[in-house]
């Protein structure tokens, strides 16, 4: 069979040192150890055009950035922003993370993000680094928002490697990360797009529930290669999620190259694989389509 190559990549970092997901020489130590790649940085226009080799269009995820006082927040998304509308043939557009405990900050850049008109494509929650699970009630007032602005919600799900193998684990609580947060978020607003982001090891087959019993969550597989996937993922992927699955790299921790090679490997047939790596994403993000060119 034919491979498949063109790819629509729905969440990938930053490889440019300004954006780059690993910010001290510990954590760019801990990326080799977990993920066996090692750092490199990347130029903006080095970045776009290996996107471009790979023909991939993506979402990237400027994670580190809600820690951050808000002038610099706004900062980094003026330097995402600027970065899509320059290279818009391979940057959909961007998720964008905010602490909800800074409620007001977050409402005002959220709306900011939107008129801007650069690929804002909706929140990005990752409930173990903040410590506040997706649940959470003060998470609300940006899902409200997020329904409001007919933006999806990407909500992470699974085993982190951030802080893996460290003390404590660095102080990540991993059931904030379970699909029973998923649940309770989809059930609370049915209006709500979510998108469930990687695969949810440890609790593969609870994330496989959800999405059996709530339409408003889809499913992207960033941070792990298909061969690394539960039987009963990868028979859901050729079944009954064959709309619903869509292609997550994790660049720049993994490269398009080993994790495509992995893909065409897999027995898959062509129409699953189209669905999965780009036709799903496609269908889902075309009501962003228009202010994303």
């Amino acid at each position: 069979m034919e491979k498949v190559t063109k790819l629509f990549d729905c969440h990938s970092h930053w490889g440019t040192k300004r954006g780059y997901l690993f910010r001290t020489e510990a954590e760019l130590a801990q990326q080799e150890k977990i993920w066996k790649t090692k750092a490199i940085f990347w130029s903006e226009d080095e970045m776009a055009d290996y996107f471009r080799q790979n023909n991939v269009r993506t979402i990237l995820d400027l994670s580190f950035t809600k820690f951050l006082p808000i002038e610099e927040i706004r900062a980094h998304h003026d330097y995402a922003f600027e970065f899509q509308r320059k290279h818009p043939d391979v940057v959909f557009g961007h998720w964008l993370q905010f602490d909800p405990r800074r409620a007001l900050e977050a409402i005002r850049e959220f709306d900011r993000a939107l008129a801007a008109g650069a690929g804002f494509v909706g929140l990005c929650v990752n409930g173990q680094v903040l410590g506040i699970p997706p649940s959470d009630p003060c998470w609300d007032p940006l899902y409200q928002l997020a329904i409001e602005a007919g933006r999806p919600i990407m909500i992470l799900t699974g085993l982190t490697g951030i802080g893996q193998g460290l003390p404590g684990g660095k102080g990540i609580v991993l059931d904030h990360g379970h699909p029973r947060h998923i649940d309770a978020v989809a059930a609370r607003f049915p209006n709500l797009r979510i998108l469930a982001a990687r695969p949810a090891y440890p609790w593969q087959d609870d994330m496989l529930a959800v999405l059996a019993h709530k339409p408003n969550v889809h499913y992207e597989l960033h941070g792990w290669g298909p061969r690394q996937y539960s039987p009963a993922l990868k028979k859901a992927i050729a079944g009954r999620l064959a709309d619903r699955v869509m292609f997550g790299c994790d660049f720049p921790v993994l490269r398009y190259e080993k994790v495509m090679a992995d893909w065409n490997a897999e027995e898959y047939s062509r129409e699953v694989l189209e669905k999965v790596l780009y036709r799903n994403a496609e269908a889902y993000f075309a009501a962003e389509q228009g202010g994303n060119r």
